[in-house]
């Protein structure tokens, strides 16, 4: 029997859907074939090959959010990560669905499959939204293309999680024996989001981009989705049956739709590079100065700190622009604050000298080793001796 519209009696038949036990019957619809389970500490865990890859799946999830996340400047960085937390959520909820932990004959069982139905129909959209970032119909990482994404899949979860609510409980129209509307959201609404996705994206690379690696992980991607359906949906019985009930086709298909979504990080890695004058990184740049004038020259002087050639007593600043020919060093005539390049010009003489602070610092301290107190000289005004008076 082949897949009909609108009914869940093969996929269910072939598949063991987290939504099975809940539609076609009031007892739900029994796979034909599942892998066994085990009993681990009085508690029996259904499908456990596939929980442990439920396991992986989150882990490798947060790894790439972990990626994305670094890529700072890269386009549609926070709305492919969007996609990447609902998937990890979706995983995250297949395991206690997936291994009986929320037994199926709880009253909780449905509710929790409908936020589950939910969540598919809400990650598929969010893929379809990212497929049409990369045309900028709006700036990537404005309030505009996030809050309209976000929005987006709150509503097509609201409305996933309605259709599934209603038809488990059968009211406000739907009926689990005919599950028309939750067969649209749960089986043709991915399909057609995919598709888009997958035709989009070609239209990106082929047109925009001269990188064609692109491709290949494309061409991956819908490799393994379209082999996670053939071999949920066609082979899952032979699988079953050829291991012994070890694993079945839900095992693969989870596999297959991982390494899928590794491929629409892989895709979206490889589209885009980040602005390295925008980036930040992990690690502190570091600088190396190439100006020479700003690297300490040996020949200028001692080093910072050392005692000074012309005062024994205090500390040279070693720098390399350092004035050597200045009156503070001997280097010149005595300058003047009247006017004139030195006082002489005035006075007919030789000016005082300059009052200066590391001289009187060096006299008192052999004054003071050799019980006397030498007097500085007068600098401006001249007194009495030197004006002749």
């Amino acid at each position: 029997m082949g897949i009909q519209f609108g009914s869940f009696n093969s996929i269910c038949d072939t598949a063991a859907l987290v939504i099975c036990p809940l539609v076609g019957t009031e007892q739900g619809i029994e796979p034909s074939c599942y892998s066994r389970n085990v009993d681990i500490g009085g508690t029996l865990i259904f499908q456990p090959s596939t929980c442990f890859v439920h396991i992986v799946a989150i882990t490798m999830t947060g790894i790439m959010i972990l990626h994305i996340r670094s890529k700072y400047t890269a386009v549609g960085r926070k709305e492919i990560v969007t996609f990447f937390w609902l998937y990890a959520l979706i995983e995250l909820l297949a395991i206690f669905l997936d291994s009986g932990i929320i037994p199926t004959s709880n009253s909780v069982y449905m509710w929790f499959a409908a936020i589950y139905t939910g969540l598919v129909a809400a990650a598929y959209a969010c893929l379809l939204i990212n497929g049409f970032v990369g045309f900028q119909f709006a700036e990537d990482g404005t309030p505009l293309s996030l809050w309209f994404l976000r929005i987006s899949c709150l509503v097509v979860f609201a409305l996933g999680f309605f259709v599934a609510i209603a038809t488990f409980k059968s009211f406000a129209g739907f009926s689990f024996t005919k599950p028309i509307g939750l067969w649209i959201v749960y089986i043709l609404w991915p399909l057609l989001c995919t598709v888009i996705y997958i035709v989009s994206q070609l239209v990106l690379v082929f047109r925009t981009l001269e990188d064609r690696w692109a491709f290949v992980s494309i061409a991956f991607g819908v490799a393994f989705f379209a082999a996670a359906q053939a071999l949920l949906f066609g082979f899952s019985v032979t699988i079953c049956n050829a291991i012994k009930h070890y694993i079945d086709g839900l095992f693969f298909f989870t596999l297959c739709m991982l390494l899928a979504v590794m491929m629409v990080y892989k895709y979206w890695d490889s589209i885009t590079r980040e602005d390295l004058e925008f980036s930040v990184g992990s690690k502190a740049a570091v600088w190396e100065v190439k100006d020479p004038l700003l690297a300490g020259d040996a020949a200028a002087g001692p080093p910072y700190g050392a005692p000074g050639p012309n005062y024994a007593n205090t500390a040279h600043y070693n720098y390399s622009e350092e004035d050597t020919a200045s009156n503070f060093h001997g280097g010149g005539a005595p300058a003047s604050l009247v006017g004139g390049v030195s006082g002489a010009q005035m006075y007919g003489g030789g000016g005082g000298g300059g009052f200066n602070p590391y001289q009187q610092q060096q006299q008192q301290g052999q004054g003071q080793g050799q019980g006397q107190l030498q007097q500085r000289g007068r600098g401006y005004p001249p007194n009495a001796e030197q004006r002749g008076y």
